[in-house]
């Protein structure tokens, strides 16, 4: 189950820093194209986030805010793919308020990786803090061009994806750390069917 879930958390990685990638090599392309690649990786991305925090709601805290993001990915993912048209309009808004929410879920995830004693959370807060700079950035000057933007977003994307790639790394020592409470919750649940 933990092997799936690190597969899954480093494919989240994977799609958010090529979504990253994509919006700073081609800034001015085709909107639409580029919508529909986004829309795909993004709806991904939401499914692996979904995925990642249905396994490990019973061992880590704050999944609420990690289930919150899965489904803003899965939204903003389906949104892109019907709505392209629309996407032309709204896409820097529509991406600065993805980056800040990325953002705020990194930042206090770093906190449940500090309290497992992941030496490396402080690298999960900075990125989280970076994105939700780069998105108010963003939210915050429409009337600058797409380009700008879209740069702007590229940016935060990467760092959320690094972040990922950090978690990713973290979660193992986690998981260590979580062995003999699962250990204890196995043997009092046993105990409990036995006693019935």
């Amino acid at each position: 189950m933990v092997k799936k879930t690190k597969i899954w958390l480093a494919i989240s990685g994977v799609l958010m820093i090529v979504t990253g990638i994509l919006c700073l090599i081609s800034p001015r392309g085709a909107v639409n194209a580029i919508a529909w690649l986004i829309g795909i990786m993004t709806l991904v991305s939401g499914i692996a986030t979904m995925t990642f925090t249905l396994r490990t709601q019973r061992y880590l805290p704050n999944s609420g805010t990690r289930m919150l993001s899965a489904i803003l990915k899965i939204m903003i993912g389906c949104f892109f793919l019907f709505h392209n048209l629309l996407l032309t309009i709204s896409l820097p808004f529509v991406f600065a308020v993805w980056i800040i929410i990325e953002g705020i879920g990194m930042f206090i995830q770093a906190f449940d990786y500090k309290k497992y004693g992941y030496s490396g959370w402080w690298s999960i807060l900075l990125l989280g803090i970076a994105g939700i700079i780069l998105g108010f950035v963003g939210m915050f000057h429409p009337a600058e061009s797409a380009v700008a933007i879209a740069i702007t977003a590229g940016i935060g994307a990467i760092g959320i994806g690094i972040g990922e790639f950090v978690a990713y790394s973290g979660l193992r020592k986690v998981e260590k750390n979580f062995e003999p409470i699962k250990a204890r919750i196995d043997e009092v649940r046993n105990a409990l069917k036995d006693g019935e």
